[in-house]
Order: structure tokens, then sequence, then C-alpha cells
């Protein structure tokens, strides 16, 4: 059962199809009857005109107070314009784990049945760190950033995560035989912390064997420990493994403050036509509510997701059905026990 006290949680909309999928989790957590106080703030390329950044300080102490957050997708330019607002809120509120479940779904077919796989990601430095200058005319640098504070603390979190969910192996995913020194650092520090895990199993591959393996058997790999870069990357190509970005929740955690977003893009061509996919953004709520506690809520409608996509008329159209945003939200609604 839900607590009686409301979880004070903010609320980022997003743009694109944000606003439209994240009302979607709104309304499946208050029909679950999870009582939440949210706070909507605004973040993203609209608000830089009144606040000069994509990510407010406003939206900043919001989090911090609340200490959880619900975000949609927002746009990041590419090649010009502002700076990612989402490398900015995880470096601001030191959201240094990026967590990604990847599991295959009733009715969603791929090449692949019995994915269960979970991606950690380090979330603050790498070629993230955004250190680029130009050299000369025609050349320019870009700065791969890697401290040994933070590839211990990505470690320690992606085993103890391990450990807590009766996870059985862990598997670092790096290109230490060419950087010898930036993610030679990285797989030293996993392998340090592995010996103070002798009851799990540890392992590593090189990040493009681990490219062709996830395609070849997937479910060789139970808890994958990336760095920025090659997180961000593997992410996405496990989530095609599954369905696509539009059925993978995602959370960035730091010690204090725990963000759950979507994986997926803001997708503007078809904002408003009430076509977008909230399943990746339910999902993250669902982790949102193991992470409050609230796991009765989370087991009701994780099942509710998982029936609705099992009829096919239910699904929207990116996988291959025909029903609306709202359409679909109504029927996990109605499905939740």
């Amino acid at each position: 059962m839900s607590s009686q006290t409301p979880h004070a949680i903010t609320l980022l909309p997003g743009d694109g199809i944000g606003p439209e999928v994240t009302e979607s989790a709104v309304r499946v957590l208050e029909a679950a009857g999870v009582a939440i106080e949210w706070d909507r703030v605004e973040a993203g390329g609209d608000v830089i005109a009144k606040y000069g950044t994509p990510v407010p300080e406003p939206v900043l102490q919001s989090i911090r107070r609340r200490g959880v957050a619900l975000k949609g997708p927002i746009t990041t330019p590419v090649g010009e314009g502002f700076r990612s607002a989402n490398v900015t809120m995880r470096q601001a509120l030191d959201l240094y784990a990026c967590i990604r479940p990847v599991r295959s779904l009733p009715g969603v077919t791929t090449r692949f049945e019995g994915v269960d796989l979970i991606l950690v990601r380090e979330n603050t430095e790498d070629l993230y760190s955004g250190l680029e200058h130009r050299v000369t005319a025609g050349v320019v640098e870009s700065i791969k950033v890697v401290t040994e504070r933070a590839c211990l603390r990505i470690a320690r979190y992606a085993f103890a995560l391990a450990r807590r969910l009766g996870r059985q192996k862990i598997t670092a995913v790096h290109k230490a035989n060419i950087m010898k020194l930036t993610d030679g650092l990285f797989l030293e520090c996993c392998r340090r912390v592995a010996r103070d895990y002798r009851d799990l199993e540890f392992g590593d591959v090189i990040v493009d064997n681990c490219a062709m393996q996830l395609v070849r058997d997937p479910r060789q790999f139970d808890v994958m420990l990336l760095g920025n870069l090659y997180g961000d990357i593997m992410s996405d190509l496990c989530a095609g493994l599954v369905g696509g970005l539009g059925v993978v929740p995602g959370a960035n955690v730091g010690d204090d403050v725990a963000v759950f977003e979507a994986v997926h893009g803001s997708a503007p061509d078809i904002a408003g036509k009430g076509l977008a996919n909230p399943t990746a953004v339910i999902l993250s709520s669902v982790e949102m509510m193991k992470h409050l506690g609230e796991l009765d809520a989370a087991k009701r409608i994780d099942a509710a997701i998982h029936a609705t996509l099992a009829e096919p008329r239910l699904r929207t159209r990116d996988l291959g059905g025909k029903a609306s945003t709202d359409a679909f939200t109504n029927s996990v609604i109605e499905r939740l026990g």
C-alpha cells in the first residue's frame, strides 16, 4: 500500500513529447494510489531566453530539496547550440551513476528472448567532461578525464547493486588495450573493488568485442559496468535488443539525489500528435517507486504494463499497434490490480 504521507517529487516535463509521456506516468501513479506532491519545473531550450541556461538554478534547488525527480526528454542540439541539459544536470547534482535495466517484455517481439541485464554507467566525467578546444584551423581536441575517485565510486555502486539485487556476475567494459592510462585506470579500479566482493563473478571485455557479443547473445551478460561514453552507446544498443528506447527505463543516481527518466529523445516530429509511447517513462516511474519503497505500487504498475503490451491492439505505433498515448495509458490504468 502507498504511504499516507505524500512523496515530494520534482517533475520536469521536458520538451517535444516529454509533457505527454510524463503526464501519462503521473496519471498511472495516481491511479495506483501513490500519494505525491509534484513540484513542476521547466528546463530545456525554451527557458534559455529567460534564465540563460537550459537548467535554471531553481530546478536544481527543487531537486536537491526533494531528493527525487521524474524527468521527461529534453532536446539537445547537435553540433551547435547549448550544452546538453542532461549532462549539465548530472554534473551539477553529482548524479554519478546511470542505471538502465534492460528486460525483454511480453508481446514485444525481438530477435532475443529472456534478456535481463543492467547497465551501470559512470555519469560525470570521461569525454563528457566537455573539455574541448580548437588547437588550430581544422584541428580540435577533446580531453578524456578519468579519475580514481570516480572509477572506484561507480565500481562500488555497481557491485553493491548487484549484491542487493541478487545478481551473479559483473562485466567491466573498457578499451584498456589502446587507452592504457585512462581505461587502464578504470579497469584497475574495477578489479580492486571486485576483490571485496568474492561472492560475485567478475570479468572484463573490450568494448568493441562487447558490442559483438551483445548482438550474438545478450543473455551472457548480467550487470555491465561502463565508463560514460561506452555506457551511453551500449545502453542504446541494449535497448535495441528488447524493442527500442521506447520500452527501457533509466535512473541517474547520486548519494543524496535520484532523477528517473526515459532514455529516449524528445521526438519533436510527433510532439502533440498523441502518438508517443509512454512505456519508458512509466517504467522509469516504476524504478522510482522501488527507490521510494513503494514496492506494491511498483509491482502492480509493472504487471499492468506487461498485460497491456501483451495485447497487440493496445500497443502504440512504434511497437506495431495503433493505440494513442492516451489509449495506451488508459489500458495500463485499467489493468492495475
